[in-house]
């Protein structure tokens, strides 16, 4: 964990833009980011936190040929959207 970039070392999460959480199951990171999620929703920021039950660390990156992996790609891709105000984020063929 690098100190210097670590939300779990801040006392107070107030006031930080709203987050989006993705974690899954077999990570032995997990339980920071849900615990993140949890400690900033708790100090009144927005969060959107799914944990993706079944899938290892590297899921994300292959959404290729992993339905949970564009199924997190899609969601993390829907809240910038949200960030950003772009009314309709759609994936390319």
């Amino acid at each position: 964990m690098t100190p210097a970039i670590s939300l779990a070392r801040i006392a107070d999460l107030s006031g930080l833009p709203p987050a989006t959480v993705i974690c899954d199951e077999l990570d032995p990171l997990r339980s920071e980011g849900e615990l993140l999620a949890e400690r900033l929703q708790r100090s009144g920021v927005e969060v959107e936190q799914r944990t993706f039950g079944g899938v290892t660390h590297e899921f994300l990156g292959m959404a290729p040929v992993l339905t949970k992996g564009r199924e997190a790609q899609q969601l993390a891709a829907e809240q910038l959207g949200r960030a950003f105000h772009v009314q309709r984020v759609t994936r390319a063929p």
